[in-house]
């Protein structure tokens, strides 16, 4: 049985024919070796039309056909979505998309591989028309040479293959003239010339400076999502940043093109995608102004939270729960001296566990808190958090990244069940938190302890230090040395802090930065007793912490007990602070001191008592006591 394959379907596809849909014969497949094993195979086959032949590279989302049979050697296929691009001096055909239409076929023809100088001259006619100057007659005839018995394929849509078209008096098209062809994002591959995406931004990352060997720069990145469900990340580099960054909008659709691919850096890119998208000074990036329904505003792909258990730390994953408690904005100080902003939630879902949710930088301010102002309220509102990071510090936690995303109530059948499910059951449920001794809500992924612990345990002894949390009442604090005064000189990005000492009646003395200034700083050194129903233990608390202690600004104390010399009204503060209950975030490591090594603990954290989290964290050892 023989078949008749599209006459000059290779020489049509090399000229720049896109359209036609011809059938072709696959007459070779070979595996691409590839050393770097983070990227997928790729085959490359070898295409005829019975008088021509031609190499083709396959996309790599077509590997399948190969791998199951349903392409091999002999099959006759239609191509559906092709394209011919040059790579290293030569053209290659890379096919996006074919249907089988014969899996197992013998070769027809007596096909020769195919030149690009094979490809006809052409001129211009009066009348703007393209003549090939050499007809190809006797290549057609080896084509159309078929028996009487000829079965006769056609492609779904065949229409004849016309010429490049001419631009008014200046001669055929140039290369790269001609507007790009719109292709999904997944069949974006590097093999291709000239291509571009319509797609909506889903995230938008923020602007970042670094320094490198070769200098300073900035970044930033932003993803998309086509109306395929493809998506992919696009990064844009110093002056690029420049062009773009104000015209990217969250929500809006674009027509993407001129930018080159690169593989995916997965340590940052969590999307599925094996490549990234870098735009350069040619790349171009026009909104669409009428909105495009076909391209959803959001993709997820939601992991219940009863398997984040078993997801390996630093994940970068998609969950949905109940928001059951929200804890305050605090201050962090980041290693960079730096300071940011970080709040904790709990998340709990129909699967029976709960997470903690640790928000950072702005998520605290708007989403964080018009969530606290609905759980103050006594609604629980659902939250969708899109690229979240799975931490394993005691237990599994989430916390927010620079491309995370927070949608709360969303319109989506996800929510909408999450919310049947807790109006009638889920409310009154207990549920197992998986960031394991911790205390729900709490101010992070904290291992609780009773005071007796730090002892019998051996605490603080190993080369590194235990932190701990501990419910605990103040019962004594030491007033002699409660605070000192400190030098408010900056030594680099941190401020010196080292004690000083009066240099005349109005001026102060810091040894260390050998200088003199008339303002000096106040700062906390606390020391005071903690108990709690097993024992009690001495603690130091310096600045931050003292001031969540006592409620009172070190300076205002010292001015207090020192200049003021008011001992009635200083006593009266001592006093009002003894036996409040606070969570301490401890920090205890043993240091030599002299001779003898003894065993310091520091207060990191003072947060009064939310009686609504320690209830939650009591629930929380009850449900785990009767599993």
């Amino acid at each position: 049985m023989s078949v008749n394959l599209t006459a000059n379907a290779i020489p049509a596809i090399v000229a720049g024919d896109v359209n036609a849909k011809p059938l072709v014969q696959v007459l070779d497949i070979a595996l691409i070796s590839n050393n770097n094993i983070s990227e997928k195979q790729r085959y490359r086959l070898l295409l005829s039309d019975a008088v021509s032949s031609h190499h083709a590279m396959l996309a790599t989302q077509l590997n399948d056909r190969v791998r199951t049979g349903r392409v091999k050697k002999g099959s006759v296929v239609q191509l559906l979505d092709y394209i011919c691009t040059p790579l290293q001096n030569r053209k290659i055909i890379v096919v996006l998309n074919m249907e089988t239409i014969i899996p197992d076929c013998e070769i027809i023809g007596n096909p020769k591989s195919f030149m690009d100088s094979d490809l006809p001259t052409q001129r211009v006619l009066p009348d703007n028309t393209v003549e090939n100057s050499s007809r190809r007659n006797n290549n057609n005839l080896a084509a159309q040479n078929a028996s009487d018995n000829v079965q006769n394929f056609r492609p779904t849509v065949q229409p004849p293959y016309q010429p490049p078209p001419v631009y008014k008096s200046r001669g055929a098209i140039v290369k790269n003239e001609a507007p790009a062809r719109v292709i999904p994002i997944a069949a974006l591959n590097p093999y291709q010339g000239r291509w571009a995406i319509k797609a909506r931004v889903t995230a938008k990352g923020d602007l970042r400076r670094y320094n490198n060997a070769r200098g300073d720069g900035k970044v930033f990145s932003f993803d998309l999502l086509d109306s395929d469900g493809g998506e992919i990340r696009v990064t844009c580099f110093n002056a690029v940043v420049d062009r773009f960054y104000d015209a990217i909008e969250v929500g809006k659709v674009y027509l993407i093109s001129k930018g080159s691919l690169k593989p995916a850096q997965k340590n940052f890119n969590h999307l599925k995608n094996e490549w990234e998208i870098l735009l350069d000074s040619t790349s171009t990036v026009e909104l669409c102004p009428d909105e495009d329904g076909s391209i959803p505003k959001q993709q997820f792909s939601f992991r219940p939270i009863s398997e984040i258990e078993n997801v390996d730390s630093n994940s970068i994953l998609d969950i949905i729960g109940v928001v059951t408690s929200v804890n305050p904005s605090v201050p962090i100080l980041r290693k960079n001296g730096m300071e940011t902003q970080r709040r904790i939630l709990n998340l709990k879902d129909s699967s029976g566990r709960s997470v903690e949710l640790t928000l950072w930088g702005e998520f605290c301010n708007r989403e964080g808190q018009k969530l606290q102002e609905m759980v103050d309220t006594g609604f629980f509102p659902i939250l969708a958090v899109k690229a979240g990071k799975v931490n394993d510090f005691s237990g599994k936690s989430i916390s927010s990244i620079s491309t995370t995303q927070l949608f709360m109530n969303p319109d989506i059948p996800e929510a909408h069940s999450l919310r049947d499910w807790f109006d009638q059951v889920g409310k009154d449920s207990a549920s197992l938190s998986i960031s394991k001794d911790i205390i729900p809500g709490g101010p992070k992924n904290e291992i609780r302890k009773t005071v007796s612990q730090i002892k019998d345990e051996g605490l603080g002894r190993s080369d590194k230090p235990d932190w701990i949390t501990v419910r605990a009442t103040i019962s004594f604090i030491k007033t002699d040395t409660f605070c000192y005064t400190a030098c408010p000189l900056m030594i680099g990005d941190r401020q010196c802090n080292k004690k000083v000492t009066r240099s005349g009646n109005t001026r102060w003395q810091c040894d260390r930065c050998n200088q003199e200034f008339e303002e000096c700083d106040y700062r906390y050194l606390l020391q005071a007793q903690i108990l709690d129903h097993t024992g009690i233990t001495w603690v130091t608390a310096f600045q931050e912490a003292g001031e969540e202690i006592m409620g009172y600004s070190s300076k205002e104390l010292y001015l207090l007990k020192y200049e003021q010399q008011d001992d009635e009204r200083f006593g009266e503060i001592i006093k009002s602070r003894l036996f409040n209950h606070f969570v301490f975030r401890l920090k205890i490591k043993e240091e030599l001191y002299g001779d003898e090594q003894k065993v310091k603990i520091t207060v990191v954290k003072a947060d009064k008592v939310n009686y609504s989290s320690e209830s939650g964290y009591m629930l929380d050892l009850i449900s785990k006591f009767r599993q």
